[in-house]
């Protein structure tokens, strides 16, 4: 199975090199000069020249992107890595968590995991409520202390309001009614 190591991003500077929207847990071993990436859609080998990091992001130089240009064409370009069998404990990949039910703490059925996003703070879990919400649950163990792969699910200890279905069992009174909320 291909797991997504980067995206390539803009380019940087003259030369060619791009910056990277890495995805990797260990870029460093990823991204070695010499290593052939290669890249989705399929049939283009791109080989690490050189790499860097600046300010917490990365910059590759790949020997076959010559110019600004041809690094402009790269942009939006998926770097993919066969999976290995991880070690680690808490790591997973996305294709794991995929499907997997979602439970309460209390062990009410949330609903179903249909993915996993990248965002700059740190992942979410797309949560698909019973109703057909979709919500984004941040990836940290305050809020997913439990993930069982081979049990199939994953429990969750939601703060009030974090899912779609808190508005159901909203109250509403007249203290929490504002100025603006009078009825017609």
């Amino acid at each position: 199975m291909q797991l997504t190591v980067a995206v390539v991003g803009r380019a940087h500077g003259l030369r060619g090199e791009v910056a990277l929207d890495v995805r990797t847990d260990q870029p460093e071993d990823r991204l070695a000069v010499g290593t052939v990436l290669q890249t989705e859609p399929p049939g283009r080998g791109l080989t690490v020249a050189a790499s860097r990091i600046q300010q917490g992001r990365w910059y590759v130089q790949f020997a076959e992107v010559a110019d600004r240009t041809a690094a402009e064409a790269l942009r939006g370009t998926t770097i993919v890595a066969e999976a290995d069998e991880s070690d680690d404990e808490d790591a997973w990949y996305p294709h794991e968590l995929a499907g997997l039910r979602a439970e309460h703490v209390d062990g009410r059925v949330l609903g179903e995991i249909v993915g996993l996003q990248h965002l700059p703070a740190h992942d979410v879990l797309v949560l698909r409520e019973p109703g057909g919400a979709r919500t984004l649950v941040p990836f940290v163990r305050a809020i997913v202390p439990v993930v069982d792969v081979p049990g199939g699910r994953v429990v969750l200890d939601p703060p009030g309001g974090l899912l779609a279905s808190d508005a159901e069992n909203l109250v509403v009174s007249e203290e929490t009614r504002g100025a603006g909320d009078d009825e017609d």
